[in-house]
């Protein structure tokens, strides 16, 4: 069949979305790689980043340390991104779909079931910081900011999230866009309000941390936002038509995901260093704690801004998560795993909301300690991807019998493997649960968990590199022998996976 023109192609943005795991048809192919900004602009260009100027300036580094790392981070980590999205262009199926080349059809639900329990962690981030910050807002203008406010901004918010991740694709896309510009001018006023609390003589005076501070600065700001989506990246590039450049894909997701969140960080950093009473309370309610610094009649549009944001990014984490859940082999149409996210998603953020006392020690924990698997996941995938000169056989994509295979242990081990080094080589301090971690750090001479690189957590990057090397070395030979073989017809019926109804 022939492709459609991409023109031709009309979005119907209230529809709801028929597609789940299986294959985009070629007359579905849409969209220009420039469509790939708005969903990835959209979704990172949440208040929350103005906050990471306080989380870098907190492992004791300077202005300029903090401003190198989350530059570096955020890039690095939407390159990686970039990369995976390309997949999504090339097999036309969503990235725990992909995944399966590497791991084999059932062997692929470990690493499915950690995505899944990434994103609906993300998600719950980002519906309990909105929640709290509107809260914030409603107190300051004195119309109350208690438990009323704070359960019907959890209704609002959550109903937003969950309606965007059922409808689907194009509802996404063009809910992207709306928030982009709307975000993008309100955060840009906000910027002006405030700019005369910045002193620079106060931030130019932060003292400079070690290397092991500013290494530590720069994977948190990878597992904040780069690796906390290499899991979905696929998920929007799918639709693209398959003779799209490989260049433009990783481009425009690169510049689309990292212009806000640099320039939000540059912005963060400059509040965070001039005030530290300001940066104190980000670490409580990290967007919240900006109201302080408003002044009362951009409180409400304030409100708006930070709500639209949170919501960007909870829709293409609860979509992406509604994806995750029916590759782990759960067999509901993908509306209902969206469905199914956004009540645990309500659940998680009712007791961040409401019972938990310390934001940035059970946030940083979360991401590091799910940073490592995925990031051993992302070393895998990037290397079976780099070792592919053709496109994925689709019909075997679904197939255990087929050349991707049932279960495929030597990637399992190696992901595993990674990630029980990494958890050996990352602590959390801070948040008392994770405490077992860090077991490592004495036995390779790095002085311990409470030694000079205890706070760097290399254990992500170094999952990350492990994975990808043995990836490249190892498993050469099995991809060429898979990609020798004829493609594949559609397999006769009870043979394929049946994920969906």
């Amino acid at each position: 069949m022939v492709d459609a023109p991409a023109e031709r192609l009309e979005s119907r943005p209230f529809a709801v979305e028929s597609h789940g795991l299986d294959v985009i048809g070629e007359s579905e192919h849409k969209g220009l790689p420039r469509s790939l900004f708005w969903p990835w602009f959209g979704s990172n260009a949440g208040l929350l980043g103005l906050s990471y100027g306080s989380f870098a300036l907190g492992f004791g580094i300077s202005f300029w340390q903090a401003l190198i790392a989350g530059v570096l981070g955020i890039v690095c980590s939407f390159l990686l991104c970039g990369f995976i999205a390309v997949g999504g262009k090339r097999g036309s199926a969503p990235t725990m779909v992909l995944s399966r080349a590497a791991y084999g059809v059932r062997g692929n639900r470990v690493p499915a079931a950690i995505s899944w329990i990434l994103n609906v962690g993300w998600e719950t981030v980002l519906i309990a910081v909105a929640t709290t910050a509107t809260a914030t807002v409603f107190g300051r203008l004195g119309w109350g900011g208690g438990t009323g406010v704070k359960v019907a901004a959890l209704i609002v918010v959550g109903a937003l999230t969950v309606a965007g991740g059922v409808m689907g694709f194009d509802m996404i896309m063009r809910l992207q866009t709306v928030i982009t510009v709307v975000t993008g001018v309100l955060t840009v006023v906000y910027m002006a309000l405030v700019a005369g609390h910045i002193h620079w003589h106060t931030v130019s005076a932060v003292h400079s941390g070690s290397f092991q501070e500013f290494i530590g600065a720069l994977v948190f700001m990878m597992t904040g936002f780069g690796l906390g989506w290499v899991n979905a990246a696929a998920d929007y590039s799918r639709y693209l038509p398959r003779s799209t450049s490989n260049r433009s894909i990783v481009g425009w997701i690169t510049f689309g995901a990292s212009l806000a969140p640099i320039l939000l960080l540059l912005f963060g950093l400059l509040l965070a260093g001039s005030s530290s009473s300001l940066s104190s309370a980000i670490a409580i309610d990290p967007v919240g704690a900006l109201t302080t610094i408003l002044p009362t009649w951009f409180l409400l549009p304030f409100a708006v801004v930070a709500v639209l944001g949170m919501v960007g990014g909870a829709v293409l984490d609860i979509y992406s998560s509604g994806l995750a859940l029916l590759a782990v082999g759960v067999r509901i149409p993908r509306y209902a795993a969206a469905g199914i996210d956004g009540v645990l998603m309500t659940v998680g953020a009712i007791y961040i909301v409401f019972f938990s006392s310390s934001f940035i020690g059970q946030f940083q924990g979360f991401l590091t300690t799910l940073g490592v698997p995925i990031a051993a996941w992302c070393g895998v995938i990037l290397a079976d991807l780099a070792l592919r000169r053709r496109g994925y056989d689709e019909h075997d994509l679904f197939r255990p019998r087929g050349r991707y295979g049932d279960v495929r242990v030597a990637p399992l081990v190696v992901t595993l493997g990674g990630t029980a080094l990494g958890w050996g080589l990352v602590t959390n301090t801070t948040a008392g649960w994770l405490d077992w971690q860090g077991y490592l750090l004495k036995p390779f001479g790095l002085g311990g968990r409470t030694g000079a690189w205890a706070y760097a957590n290399l254990g992500v990057l170094t999952a990350l590199v492990l994975a990808f090397a043995a990836t490249l070395f190892l498993f050469r030979n099995r991809i060429h022998a898979q990609e020798q073989q004829p493609y594949s017809e559609p397999a006769p019926e009870g043979e394929v996976e049946v994920v969906e109804a």
